[in-house]
């Protein structure tokens, strides 16, 4: 009985093959979007935590100011070396504290020439950001003491001066107005997850840069790393309360400083990333409801257009249930392979998109379950309304119908 409801509901629909297709487009089209949108709402969340990753693990961000509407970092006392030996001395659970000054620079290797990022700072830096060197060294002792003019640079930083896969060790770097010599050079880390290239950077020891770049002792911020087995909240509250009595900070006043931690930035960039996917995903499936509408749009159509159809059926002794049944199965056909199709281009458009983007294809098995359910229901709920009404007929009044 149900085999031959399904042949009966396959001819029907192909005997208006042009309108079904364009009533399975709605479907389609709802169902994909909803795919398209969560798989590279995945990707995107997946790829953000890779990326904010690659600034280091368990990692605080103190800067001198405060950040926000209304406020200014700019009058801010800066820090100094006293600051950060007092981070090391006096924090506990931390494995590396690293003072950091910044500019932007334009270094120059004989014809070529780069605008880059000048990073000051001590080895602590490479620990705090676990950032290997792909060759070379490491800042001697003597260097950091004396200032001596060397940098380790980052790979972008080599392919537009020395040219790609250059060999770059004992060749020196015209920076601003100092040459210096060339002892490392970083590991690739490609893109940050706010966009900026994190390979196109030169480091120098902090009082090279001091001395020889800045022109003074101030020091834009620290990278405090915690050891795995600390929670950041607590060395947290331990800057903010150290800082606050070198800043001589008392009572109500506000810090004129800020602790940002790494695993909160994360939380909060990954919670965004995922509440747009949810979003995107619920707009998308506005139209699962809009093709719904055109599947009951048509099925009251096709009742209309086949009432003799019914009256003879019901006429020759067919039941109103078998009736129902037909029209309802027409409708679920035309959902289901509309959600079929659906997940097929919209895994497709999410593959193409992903490899565009530069972001992990995540298919979600169970969005992709749900979707094609709700596509079957979407033929059940707004299929049962015109079935209804097919069942229903007064077969003697149908079959006067012209």
């Amino acid at each position: 009985m149900l085999y031959e409801t399904i042949r009966l509901a396959l001819q029907a629909l192909t005997r208006n093959a042009l309108r079904s297709f364009l009533t399975v487009l709605g479907i389609v089209i709802g169902v994909g979007a909803v795919i398209a949108m969560v798989t590279i709402g995945n990707g995107t969340t997946v790829k953000v935590s890779e990326e904010l990753s690659k600034l280091g693990s368990n990692l605080l961000f103190v800067r001198p100011g405060q950040f926000g509407p209304g406020r200014s970092s700019a009058e801010a006392k800066a820090f100094n070396a006293k600051d950060v030996a007092a981070l090391k001395d006096q924090l506990r659970g931390v494995k590396a504290v690293a003072p950091v000054a910044q500019t932007s620079g334009t270094a120059i290797v004989g014809t070529e020439s780069r605008s880059t990022s000048l990073i000051g700072t001590s080895n602590d830096f490479f620990i705090s950001q676990d950032w290997d060197l792909q060759e070379g060294r490491q800042f001697r002792d003597g260097e950091l003491r004396s200032g001596r003019a060397a940098c380790i640079i980052g790979e972008t930083v080599r392919t537009e001066l020395f040219g790609p896969n250059a060999d770059t060790l004992g060749q020196r770097v015209r920076v601003n107005k100092i040459s210096c010599e060339v002892i490392g050079l970083l590991a690739a880390k490609g893109q940050s997850s706010f966009g900026t290239d994190q390979d196109d950077v030169i480091l120098m020891p902090l009082r090279t840069y001091q001395r020889r770049i800045a022109g003074n002792t101030n020091i834009t911020a620290i990278y405090v790393s915690a050891n795995d087995n600390v929670q950041t909240s607590k060395v947290k509250k331990d800057i903010e309360h150290l800082m606050r009595e070198r800043r001589s900070i008392t009572g109500n006043e506000d810090d004129d400083f800020s602790v940002r931690d790494m695993k909160q930035i994360a939380n909060t960039m990954t919670s965004t990333t995922s509440m747009m996917t949810a979003l995107l995903g619920a707009v998308a499936g506005v139209s699962l409801l809009v093709g719904g509408i055109g599947i009951m749009n048509i099925m009251l159509v096709s009742v209309t257009e086949r009432t003799r159809e019914i009256g003879i059926r019901l006429a020759i002794g067919a039941q109103e249930s078998q009736v129902l049944l037909q029209f309802l199965v027409e409708a679920i056909v035309l959902s289901m392979f509309g959600g079929i199709v659906g997940i097929a281009g919209g895994l497709g458009l999410a593959l193409v998109a992903s490899r565009t983007m530069a972001i992990p294809f995540i298919p979600d098995s169970q969005i992709v379950l749900v979707a094609f359910a709700f596509s079957a229901a979407v033929g059940i709920v707004f299929g049962y309304f015109p079935a209804r009404r097919a069942a229903r007929m007064n077969p003697i009044d149908a079959l006067r119908y012209e």
